[in-house]
């Protein structure tokens, strides 16, 4: 099974700009995607109700914001939505989950606190609870994946701006800590484990300057496997193309023995 997940940037924006041919051409058996952008109603039809995928939305309240969603293939027997919200109330459409045959995928789009402080309130909040709430996945014998954009880069390797970003969200010290927390109750971050230490790879560019012709990026979207999913893991990888035209950030691909 080869799961992706994608925050697209606006569903409608990207359907325009190719993501049918990018999702072709990576081929994922289950999507997950972030920063929908927009209600199912809005959403253009062949990703509304595609004909070869089973389609999960959870829209943000807000109209053009947030929301999160989940693609399954037709091909897979069972696939049964789960939950919305992490156990809280989800007005951002910020987590939805499903079993998608033996495997439980979650999309997670958590806050961004880089417009003021009352959104670095709302950021934290959503950091305290989620992590609660994800304990009980952690420990789960239900091969568990956390796929999406957490919007924190969890070590200096993970940016390329690193020192210069320390006093800034998605970098803050109490950030770092929490993602530290968060793979402590068992989850491995896929693509750290692959590549260990070295510089990147990175998930989102900044639309200033040249930060994707030179890949200074951030790498804030993840693919976390617990216990039970770790060891069906055969490969992971971050595909930089799907993030140069279609949206400002890439896939995060991983394929498990299922």
């Amino acid at each position: 099974m080869r799961i992706a997940t994608w925050n697209v940037n606006g569903i409608r924006a990207a359907a325009r700009k190719g993501m049918g041919d990018e999702v072709a051409r990576v081929s994922p058996d289950a999507l997950l995607l972030q920063e929908v952008r927009a209600t199912p109603d809005k959403i253009p039809p062949e990703w509304r109700e595609p004909a070869d995928w089973h389609a999960f939305w959870h829209p943000a309240e807000r109209p053009g914001y947030a929301g999160t969603g989940l693609l399954a293939g037709r091909h897979i027997d069972r696939v049964d939505e789960e939950s919305r919200g992490a156990g809280e109330d989800d007005p951002e459409g910020r987590v939805i989950a499903a079993r998608v045959g033996p495997v439980r995928l979650v999309s997670v789009y958590l806050p961004s606190g880089s417009s003021g402080e009352h959104r670095q309130a709302e950021k934290d909040r959503w950091l305290g609870f989620f992590l609660d709430w994800s304990a009980v996945f952690a420990r789960s014998r239900v091969p568990t994946i956390l796929g999406g954009d957490f919007n924190i880069a969890h070590q200096h390797r993970d940016l390329y701006y690193a020192k210069s970003n320390e006093k800034n969200s998605g970098f803050l010290p109490h950030e770092r800590a929490w993602f530290g927390e968060l793979l402590g109750q068992g989850w491995s971050d896929l693509i750290r484990e692959k590549y260990g230490e070295v510089e990147g790879p990175y998930s989102w560019w900044s639309n200033r300057g040249q930060a994707r012709a030179l890949d200074r990026g951030w790498r804030i979207d993840y693919l976390l496997a617990n216990r039970a999913a770790s060891r069906l893991v055969d490969d992971c990888h971050i595909d930089r193309q799907s993030g140069l035209g279609v949206s400002d950030h890439a896939m995060v691909v991983a394929d498990l023995a299922v």
